[in-house]
């Protein structure tokens, strides 16, 4: 998916977010299915668990450690608050976008959530001290930052010794050719309205980039097929929001997420694109 440059990924968040707690569920992200019936909120929680445990949480809170968690791209603060409610962790969200932190706000707010704070600051540029988390944590932002090699190091800049970085996102498996790519362009139109201006890197580049950080990598987990059934239940949020999704973003904007629905679940049936976790230790 090309990026131009006048793209501005906070301008573009701050539009979809009201109208994506409708059609992506209060996670804003997708979900592992055991089986592929389960609902789509049982379904993101399970991926924030498989995260949970990469980063080691339940060990944390079983011993009363407190740990400080760094939570990049935290979209409107969903798993931010079920980890500081669920973990006893102390969760920093930080989001480019201002309605996404007012909104993240708002709603720990709502909820009597303590333990939460959210900042608008830029993941690839966080400006938090050296070694002043516990866990980095990165759920489906890497692929929307343009410095990828940054995102990664202030990641791992930030953590502790003994501390972990913890990254799911959108993969790539293949390189796709120059002629294959002006065969689909519109495709790949589809997704960047609905979905904003993105890049795909392969799980191997996340691991080994990490790695080359001087993290142990723990976990290099492909999810492509559990993530799958995703789609589906998307799809059925649209038809469910239809109204209330076209007075957020208009009647193209509903269009081109259910069309980017289906131009996605073909790239992950054909191999194309896919879905992963990387989890990575700083050693002591």
């Amino acid at each position: 998916m090309s990026q131009g440059p006048t793209y501005e990924p906070a301008a573009h968040y701050d539009h979809v977010t009201a109208a994506w707690q409708l059609l992506l569920g209060d996670e804003l992200h997708y979900g592992v299915f055991a089986d592929g019936d389960e609902p789509l909120d049982v379904a993101t929680a399970a991926l924030t668990r498989r995260m949970v445990e990469a980063a080691r949480l339940p060990e944390a809170a079983a011993s009363g450690t407190t740990l400080r968690l760094l939570d990049v791209g935290c979209g409107s603060g969903g798993p931010a608050r079920a980890l500081a409610t669920g973990f006893g962790v102390e969760v920093v969200g930080i989001t480019t976008s201002a309605v996404g932190v007012e909104t993240a706000r708002q709603r720990a707010a709502d909820l009597g959530v303590d333990g939460v704070s959210f900042e608008q600051r830029d993941g690839t540029a966080n400006e938090f001290p050296d070694a002043s988390f516990d866990v980095a944590w990165a759920l489906e932002s890497a692929h929307l930052m343009r410095d990828r090699p940054a995102l990664l190091s202030e990641c791992a800049r930030v953590v502790r010794p003994g501390g972990r970085v913890v990254l799911c996102d959108l993969l790539r498996h293949r390189e796709i050719p120059f002629a294959e790519v002006r065969a689909r362009r519109q495709d790949f139109a589809t997704l960047r309205e609905a979905f904003g201006d993105a890049h795909f890197e392969p799980l191997a580049y996340y691991a080994d980039g990490l790695a080359a950080l001087g993290l142990e990598v723990e976990v290099a987990d492909d999810l492509t097929q559990s993530t799958l059934p995703t789609f589906d239940r998307w799809r059925a949020n649209a038809a469910t929001h239809r109204d209330e999704v076209v007075e957020l973003i208009g009647q193209e904007g509903h269009e081109a997420f259910v069309r980017s629905c289906d131009v996605l679940e073909e790239f992950w049936r054909d191999g194309t694109f896919g879905y992963g976790l990387v989890a990575a230790r700083r050693p002591d």
